[in-house]
């Protein structure tokens, strides 16, 4: 039986590289679609151009499985009417103009993985949320419900789609770990505003592993919060941070007030708590590899 050929978009990204390379690994055909040229010789490099409603036909020829990965960072930018704009439609025309293309060309993809955000039940306290907690109608649970929304108007097309409500990805390569660590590993680490918000975190191998499970049909098509098990406060993740470091953690919290101002709007990205249970993709089968974050530090500073 020969294996599936998997169409990955956003794949520069911090899972999409990781996951490419286990996919290769495993023997699994990959083909990206991209806005320039690839530099993996493994790997096919289509083009397309949201913006312009452009894409390379011939990047569904005998795919299987679409992974999409595609958008802009939440995080990247100080959030304009301008730049919210962008990180809604890199996310939804993106995958628009893919099934279009499904639409008005012979194929046999059957299958669509996409990633959606834990933003979607965004600044939610103390309360522990499943896959069928309602979402928030700010900006990051709005930007998630349009999100999954256009992912799931591939089901008229007769896809199985998966989607995974993905948390703050853990590693050294990129994401919100290096830009906290920075200041510990200078003796300056410190809680932001007052530490008690939960960080719905997860190391990235077990972020990888979950999109395999998928692509493996191990996981049911459903939507599944892609977080750790046990999940930790802002305060715990820098004394973590801080421990795998053998920092002294002294410096007072970053008041909150001091984020809104740099921050703006964007500041609910750090201040927000979002306390998110992983018990639906556990009970789908799936085994975490790092379900504490001492363990997930350890592995990825080790």
């Amino acid at each position: 039986m020969p294996k599936q050929h998997i169409l990955i978009t956003g794949a520069t990204g911090l899972i999409g590289k990781p996951l490419t390379q286990a996919l290769l690994n495993k023997g699994y055909q990959v083909s990206h679609l991209s806005r320039s040229e690839g530099s993996n010789a493994q790997v096919k490099t289509f083009i397309w151009n949201v913006d312009q409603g452009q894409i390379d036909e011939h990047c569904i020829d005998g795919v299987d499985t679409i992974i999409h990965l595609a958008g802009a960072g939440i995080a990247d930018e100080r959030w304009t009417e301008k730049r919210k704009e962008l990180l809604l439609n890199s996310r939804t025309q993106s995958i628009r103009l893919i099934y279009k293309l499904l639409q008005n060309k012979p194929h046999q993809v059957k299958n669509i993985i996409s990633a959606s955000a834990t933003g979607y039940y965004s600044n939610r306290g103390d309360e522990l949320l499943t896959e069928s907690s309602k979402p928030l109608h700010d900006f990051l649970g709005t930007c998630c419900i349009e999100w999954e929304k256009a992912v799931d108007e591939g089901l008229e097309l007769g896809l199985n789609i998966t989607k995974f409500r993905t948390g703050v990805v853990l590693s050294t390569k990129g994401g919100a770990l290096p830009p906290l660590s920075l200041p510990v590993k200078f003796g300056l680490g410190a809680a932001i505003g007052n530490g008690r918000q939960y960080i719905p975190w997860i190391h990235w191998q077990d972020a990888v592993d979950m999109y395999l499970q998928a692509v493996e049909d191990q996981l049911p098509p459903d939507v599944y919060n892609m977080v750790a098990p046990i999940p930790v406060t802002n305060k715990q993740l820098t004394q973590a941070v801080a421990r795998q470091l053998h920092k002294p953690l002294w410096a007072p919290n970053v008041p909150a007030f001091i984020l809104k101002m740099l921050m703006g709007e964007m500041s609910m990205v750090v201040l927000g708590s979002t306390r998110v249970s992983a018990e639906k993709v556990q009970d789908a089968g799936f085994k975490f590899k790092f379900e504490n974050i001492t363990d997930a530090l350890s592995d990825i500073y080790g």
